[in-house]
């Protein structure tokens, strides 16, 4: 079974309709047992920092995903759930997970494309991936595959080794990360299609310790 953890952050329908489709057992759930049981763990959301952690740390869902880090289970972290892995964000200067080490950014003004355009934040619409390192996260992912995001701020990880994608608007940022048994998108895999699926059946059946 598969826990897609319910912390009041939004899009968990859709990720859990994903996770079915692709004939994988989940539940939607703030239930620390059954998280506990569950043989790996997705936590998804939308919205701002500030808001993610005051919710989880009033259900105890930042203890529960700290200790299973520390357990080695696989956890998968989409779009918010990719930044409040980290330290710090400076989002409403919210004090995070800490389970990957590093801080969240915002996109600052005046970004401008290769034509000169000045850039909107958030950074919204399909975007591509430059892979910086081989993992089986991103197996079967093409190069010219794009997937969907909505952020104005972006993980930095201290450790480059942390990093398995970047992408690029207006400069480059962090867009998938791996660390251990945990790995984490900037964008939105259950909104992006065919190579979003890949990467989400990629996750659920991805053994860490081979």
């Amino acid at each position: 079974m598969i826990a897609i953890i319910d912390y009041k952050a939004g899009n968990l329908t859709s990720v859990a309709r994903a996770v079915n489709h692709l004939g994988f057992p989940c539940t939607v759930t703030h239930d620390i047992a059954a998280i506990r049981r569950a043989q790996r763990i997705i936590f998804p959301g939308v919205g701002a920092a500030g808001a993610a952690m005051s919710s989880l740390k009033q259900l105890g869902l930042d203890e529960v995903l700290a200790e299973q880090t520390a357990a080695g289970k696989p956890i998968l972290g989409i779009c918010i759930g990719c930044q409040i892995i980290m330290n710090h964000s400076e989002e409403n200067d919210t004090r995070c997970l800490g389970l990957v080490a590093g801080r969240v950014t915002a996109f600052p003004a005046g970004l401008v494309d290769e034509t000169g355009r000045v850039l909107k934040i958030p950074h919204m619409g399909w975007n591509r991936i430059r892979f910086r390192s081989d993992h089986p996260f991103l197996a079967g992912v093409d190069p010219e595959d794009e997937f969907y995001f909505v952020h104005s701020f972006y993980p930095v990880p201290d450790d480059p080794g942390a990093i398995l994608a970047t992408s690029d608007y207006g400069l480059s940022f962090t867009s998938v990360i791996g660390w251990g048994h945990l790995v984490a998108t900037q964008f939105h895999l259950e909104k992006s299609g065919r190579p979003g699926l890949r990467m989400l059946k990629n996750f659920c059946t991805w053994n860490p310790s081979d």
